[in-house]
């Protein structure tokens, strides 16, 4: 009878039952192959189902787009009426006094705790924002010199040039670069209760927190005493106040500080996910910083230098999250200058604004985190046909040297 030709083919060829030798050795041997497949193969499993997170560093392309600004930070020796937020950038663009808009001040107590409501921090109103008038129609509230009032006795109402509010000669005072301190004796500050609420809430605390959209360049962010003026000088703020009550200072406990959208909430799935290993991705790293040096701190500039790399999440559940990581450092200097208490050979410049200001720096490369799972099929077939072809192997020759050394010792003993 012919051949098949498939019996040359085959490489697993077969020995008889009755030639086959068995040992207590290879079942052991067996019995540990079988474990130790078993094993290899639920490892295989397990990173088959776990979920990784792949970096990837790109140019970043969405330079044009604003960045958003998380921050939530307290002040415990300085009053809600007094500090203003700006936020500045090398193209030129400014946001002056922006609290108003996005912000939430809360007013805190010597102790910490908040006081009162919203509306008592609108100073020179009646508890609604809105400010007593003079009911006279031919009132013309004057500017104190801050203004060239000298021709209003020729014109009409309408033309004259007038400071109705407090506001009005705040905004004047500004113009003409004088100091306006608590408003005293102002008449018109006096009406609407600007000055008895700013020396009330003068020695209170205020926690501020809130969002604002930044251009992706070099600029800076800071708080600082005082209503913001811009002239041909440069920035400058009405520091009258703060520099008359010594006890004021930029003292500071930053909350939270984050660019971007928030990921707090993703964070917390992947922390009780025993998939991703507990990992946390860190945003922001000043979070729960307090800064309360021993030494008066009231002539003092507190600055944090921050380097951002905007950052791409990218999840399984095909949500796509753009924020960015950043990293910070920290240094404060007297405004008066001098040499360093700490360090004698070091020098400080004089001069500046006190307050506490962010200076931030983008980086003109992305990170892309992309969510993925830790093995494809084919990977994982793979990696199991290789385990259990590993062990196999390794049996084999355990199993044959274990022979080998029976069948001599057996060999001697019978000689």
């Amino acid at each position: 009878m012919k051949k098949s030709t498939l019996l040359s083919l085959d490489a697993f060829a077969k020995t008889e039952e009755d030639v086959r030798v068995r040992t207590k050795a290879g079942g052991l041997i067996t019995l540990s192959c079988i474990l130790t497949t078993l094993f290899l193969l639920v490892n295989e499993w397990r990173q088959f189902n776990s979920v990784v997170t792949r970096p990837q560093l790109v140019v970043d392309r969405d330079r044009h787009a604003k960045l958003e600004l998380n921050i939530d930070v307290t002040f415990p020796s300085m009053p809600c009426d007094l500090v203003n937020l700006d936020i500045m950038d090398d193209s030129g663009e400014m946001q002056l006094d922006i609290l108003d808009a996005g912000f939430t001040m809360t007013r805190l107590d010597k102790e910490g705790r908040p006081v009162g409501d919203a509306a008592e921090l609108q100073v020179g109103g009646d508890g609604d924002g809105v400010a007593p008038v003079n009911d006279d129609p031919n009132y013309c509230g004057p500017c104190y010199g801050a203004r060239d009032q000298t021709q209003n006795e020729n014109l009409a109402q309408a033309d004259k040039v007038c400071c109705q509010d407090c506001d009005a000669v705040r905004s004047a005072y500004l113009d003409a670069g004088w100091a306006f301190f608590d408003g005293k004796n102002i008449e018109q500050c006096e009406r609407e209760g600007y000055v008895s609420k700013i020396n009330e809430h003068l020695h209170e605390g205020c926690r501020i927190e809130g969002s604002a959209q930044i251009n992706r360049i070099q600029g800076n962010i800071h708080f600082a005493p005082g209503r913001p003026f811009q002239n041909a000088n440069g920035h400058f703020h009405d520091v009258s106040l703060y520099e008359k009550t010594p006890d004021l200072n930029f003292n500071h406990m930053i909350n939270h500080l984050s660019f971007g959208k928030p990921i707090e909430s993703r964070n917390k799935l992947l922390e009780n996910d025993d998939r991703h290993g507990g990992a946390v991705i860190a945003t922001s790293p000043l979070d729960g910083r307090k800064v309360f040096p021993e030494r008066t701190t009231h002539s003092h500039l507190f600055s944090y230098f921050a380097k951002i790399v905007p950052t791409r999440y990218e999840y399984l559940d095909d949500v796509v999250i753009e924020t960015a990581q950043f990293s910070a450092t920290y240094h404060s200097r007297p405004l008066r200058g001098g040499r360093d208490q700490d360090h004698p050979n070091t020098f400080h410049a004089r001069g500046g604004i006190p307050g506490l200001f962010v200076f931030f720096e983008m980086s003109p490369l992305k990170v892309i985190n992309k969510e993925q799972h830790g093995q494809t099929w084919s990977g994982f077939i793979l990696n199991c046909i290789t385990s259990i072809g590993g062990v196999l192997a390794v049996g084999t020759v355990m199993d044959k040297l274990f022979y080998k050394a029976q069948r001599s010792i057996w060999g001697k003993k019978s000689q």
